[in-house]
């Protein structure tokens, strides 16, 4: 059993990480702190302890992880504090606010001999597991180009900014996301081409980028937008014999908001008009189209991973090195906003 506590009790915690963790018999949360109860607004659950005494929480010899869900400003300090009492952590994305405090971090848990990494659930998205399945079937033949977009229409978000923050920009927030997957799959790219604006102009937030991640002859390109009024496809993929189409995004997230949450079976699960497009040439010449069943997706794999890690001795699935590598990513596409 692995015994698991909470730093936050909001929208994280409560969305994205218990609805996947309560489903695992292997895994008991045993306490969530939060600073002020007076602002609990999530329904508590069954057989959790509740406290607004951290030192209670650090302490617990029986909590061997303990899971940061809080704003990106305060995850260099707490995880700081759960490494120096001796618990393994699990922090939400971005992981820190700077490459040089993610190293600092790692090392911290590298002389303690204890586990701390990211949560890059969206590793787990369907589209990005199905667009997976099909290269490795290898009708697409040799890669050429995927593309990777994300796109909103909320013009008032970008309107009613009047500063900017670096570290809560558009870039920081969504391509803490999208660049993991990319480096999780092809790994360290030759070079990158950075395209990261203020569409509305300095002192605003950072609304749009485009980066293109080169490796030899392939070009990933990650795409977002707070103004684009129809979608485009959530992954395109163009290889030397194919292209593979997926309109739409992974449903979970969908889902939780609505909270329609992992219990039900047909959480999250693409039906036929969600499915993707494969199109390829044969070796005889012949087209042919296919509907590809999506890969249903799942969040919770990232405790999996990290039970394995912490109960077994397993290695971890998000690396150090993947997360510095984003983090670098990250500041270098920010560094010329103001």
């Amino acid at each position: 059993m692995l015994t698991i506590g909470y730093i936050g009790n909001g929208k994280s915690t409560n969305r994205y990480h218990l609805p996947f963790v309560m489903q695992r018999e292997h895994i008991k949360v045993k306490t969530i702190y939060r600073r002020t109860p007076a602002n609990d607004s999530w329904d508590k659950h069954a057989g959790v302890h509740y406290t607004s005494d951290l030192e209670e929480l650090l302490r617990d010899e029986d909590i061997q992880l303990i899971v940061i869900c809080t704003k990106h400003d305060s995850h260099y300090e707490y995880a700081k504090q759960v490494l120096e009492h001796n618990k393994h952590c699990l922090v939400e994305k971005p992981f820190m606010e700077t490459s040089e405090q993610a190293k600092e971090i790692f090392a911290l848990a590298k002389e303690k001999e204890l586990i701390v990494q990211a949560y890059q659930n969206r590793r787990f998205d369907s589209d990005f597991l199905t667009v997976q399945k099909v290269i490795e079937e290898g009708k697409l033949g040799d890669l050429l180009e995927v593309e990777m977009h994300y796109d909103y229409y909320r013009p008032e978000v970008p309107k009613s900014a009047d500063t900017f923050d670096p570290n809560a920009s558009f870039l920081y927030g969504h391509g803490c996301h999208t660049l993991d997957q990319v480096i999780s799959y092809f790994g360290k790219p030759d070079n990158i081409h950075y395209d990261v604006k203020q569409l509305l102009g300095q002192g605003r937030m950072n609304d749009y980028f485009d980066l293109d991640l080169y490796y030899g002859e392939l070009k990933v390109s990650v795409k977002s937008s707070y103004f684009r009024l129809k979608e485009r496809p959530s992954f395109v993929v163009h290889g030397k014999k194919g292209c593979f189409i997926k309109e739409t995004k992974d449903r979970q997230e969908e889902h939780l908001k609505l909270f329609y949450m992992p219990d039900n079976e047909d959480f999250g699960i693409d039906t036929l008009r969600h499915y993707g497009v494969l199109t390829y040439v044969d070796e005889e010449g012949t087209v042919h189209e296919e509907t590809m069943k999506s890969v249903d997706g799942d969040y919770g794999r990232v405790y999996d991973d990290l039970y394995e890690a912490v109960i077994n001795g397993q290695d971890k699935t998000i690396t150090d090195e993947q997360t510095l590598l984003q983090m670098e990513m990250l500041e270098t596409g920010i560094q010329h906003l103001r």
